[in-house]
């Protein structure tokens, strides 16, 4: 009854008198219902922050504070697991109403594969220098700065060679492509 009391007060030494006696009652009544350890020390700082905002809703003619937060740990772990029940249903209602993404279609990966050949094949076509600085730059990934260390030459040449390749392979590229039945 006095501890309620100096909770009600706003005594932060009774709530940590409290935490400290019946956090674990609270922690062992979310535990059952919830089965994993930190939603429950979740749900135990819940119910204590709510203890602390508003101590009027403990009623000391109703029981012992460490029923009511008993109580009050297993009545938000419940909530939790129906919150997450109707989360999970709400997914599974918008994944069947939803139609499946599928694969691409055979004509898309023959599509696919037409153009890794055509662009390929074109990379081939280019001058040793831009060829290198493109399979260094685009297909390993690399910057114009390490494309230039790699290959010995200045940055600026580096990105000349990468520039002078694009317009290239644009104009290999666009020709392949009009050609193609």
């Amino acid at each position: 009854m006095l501890l309620a009391a100096r909770l009600a007060a706003g005594d932060e030494r009774a709530l940590e008198e409290v935490y400290d006696a019946l956090a674990g009652v609270a922690y062992r009544s979310a535990l059952q219902v919830l089965g994993r350890s930190e939603i429950a020390q979740d749900v135990v700082q819940d119910v204590f922050v709510e203890l602390w905002c508003h101590p009027e809703r403990y009623d000391a003619t109703l029981g012992s504070l460490s029923t009511f937060l008993a109580v009050c740990a297993r009545h938000r772990a419940v909530d939790l697991v129906r919150s997450d029940l109707r989360r999970a249903a709400r997914e599974e209602r918008r994944e069947r109403l939803i139609p499946s993404q599928r694969g691409p279609s055979p004509s898309d990966l023959v599509t696919e594969a037409e153009t890794a050949c055509a662009v390929r094949d074109a990379v081939q076509q280019l001058p040793d220098g831009q060829r290198e600085a493109v399979e260094l730059a685009y297909f390993r990934g690399l910057t114009y700065r390490d494309v230039a260390r790699i290959t010995g030459v200045p940055e600026g040449t580096a990105k000349s060679r990468l520039r002078l390749a694009l317009q290239h392979l644009e104009e290999l590229l666009d020709r392949q492509l009009l050609e193609a039945p």
